[in-house]
């Protein structure tokens, strides 16, 4: 793996130094920093739901199908992102994702109806399907420091996108709901010309010698039971992650502002403990065991949140400290998946975030609808449940995928 990266930076071996995390080959930045910007945007429209919802007159559970659709067309699109990217190249792929982001995100800015916006967030699905699955195989290839450091960095990537995001939403939110939109495109913008000078000119004969994916290597990778177990496990998972991020603004009542800072410290807390304590859990516990307590005190986390639902400040707390755990188990199953079967790493992100963004397509609309039908502490009870039963799947199959950990010991 270190000679592919040296490959791609151009550097002899003196100037890299084999496990330092931070000594990296220029390509593995270059995506570090595109990556930055394209995962702000996320966070950019967490805290304009209210005011969406408000300005366009349309209901809780409309708005939360902004998340339903981007999901349902990323987890779909996944599929294909191995057979585009061995044919054009990942940078040619990683910019095509980019270039996509920006043109339906500008579009939904310069919208005033909800379906349309619903059906341009889908279109924005797809760029982030191109630029997410090709990013973290990118990195996890061309980093020289092991599987595990590059889905540090990765996750970095993920964190601080996803952290500095709400308050630059909630600044532009505060002017005009249009403005995270539109600001996303701009960005994109910035993205597609840092990654387009920074990440080295692909290598054509490089390119003829990779294997030409089939658009049904990630089906055929599931024939792998870890690989489906980890996948289901971020699906359930993925009900409680995208209640939190989707249903949780309606309950809080802060204005743009006040959303922006709380998320802002939501994704803080998720960029340090996916850098920094994921790692060391990952050392002394093992990835399954830690993998398991954080999924149970998230499950716990959306339960005090379902029941003082009309507390604010527990409300807050709870989507702050969240931020810790979901940092930690990102890390800690990304690393796993990459581990779980003996299929291209490509491919496997393929699959198991097909199966990870199903269940962030369904847990938006269903939080909206269940508060309709119900009242506002349901959405966070039902997707406790969803998590403990992450919990209960990945227990009960420690015999299946307790290999991820000596095979990430050997690096």
């Amino acid at each position: 793996m270190s000679k592919q990266a040296q490959t791609g930076s151009g550097l002899g071996s003196a100037t890299l130094e084999e496990g330092s995390l931070l000594r990296q080959p220029r390509s593995v930045w270059a995506v570090f920093f595109a990556g930055i910007i394209a995962f702000m945007g996320l966070g950019l429209v967490d805290p304009i739901l209210p005011a969406i919802s408000e300005n366009l007159h349309a209901s809780q559970s409309q708005v939360t199908l902004l998340f339903t659709s981007y999901n349902a067309v990323m987890a779909v699109a996944m599929l294909i992102t191995g057979a585009i990217s061995s044919r054009l190249g990942m940078k040619w792929t990683l910019l095509l994702g980019i270039i996509i982001i920006a043109i339906f995100s500008a579009a939904g800015g310069l919208s005033d109806n909800i379906w349309t916006i619903i059906g341009l967030r889908g279109g924005w699905g797809l760029g982030n399907a191109l630029f997410v699955a090709t990013a973290l195989s990118a990195i996890v290839s061309l980093s020289n420091s092991g599987t595990t450091k590059a889905v540090i960095l990765y996750e970095a990537a993920v964190g601080l996108g996803i952290s500095v995001g709400p308050l630059l939403g909630g600044w532009l939110g505060a002017i005009t709901w249009r403005g995270p939109f539109l600001g996303v495109a701009a960005l994109m913008v910035i993205a597609f010309i840092g990654l387009i000078t920074l990440m080295p000119k692909a290598d054509a004969s490089s390119r003829k010698e990779t294997r030409k994916q089939s658009i049904l290597d990630p089906f055929r990778a599931l024939r792998h039971r870890p690989l489906v177990i980890f996948g289901l496990t971020a699906c359930l998972y993925n009900f409680g992650f995208f209640t939190l991020m989707a249903y949780a603004p309606f309950v809080m009542h802060l204005d743009e502002h006040g959303l922006g800072f709380v998320f802002l410290g939501w994704g803080v807390l998720l960029a340090f403990t996916s850098v920094y304590m994921a790692p060391r859990l990952q050392q002394r516990f093992g990835t399954i065991k830690s993998m398991s307590a954080m999924l149970l005190l998230f499950a716990l986390t959306l339960l005090v949140m379902g029941i003082w639902t009309n507390v604010q400040w527990a409300v807050i707390a709870a989507v702050v400290f969240a931020g810790a755990l979901l940092g930690n188990n990102n890390t800690l199953i990304t690393a796993a998946v990459m581990n779980a079967a003996p299929v291209e790493r490509s491919t496997a992100s393929a699959a198991y975030s097909f199966l990870r963004f199903l269940g962030g397509a369904i847990a938006p609309f269903l939080a909206g609808k269940l508060a309709e039908w119900f009242n506002p502490h349901v959405p966070f009870i039902v997707g406790a449940g969803f998590v403990l039963l992450s919990v209960i799947l990945i227990v009960t199959n420690q015999i299946h995928v307790k290999h991820v950990d000596e095979v990430e010991s050997a690096h």
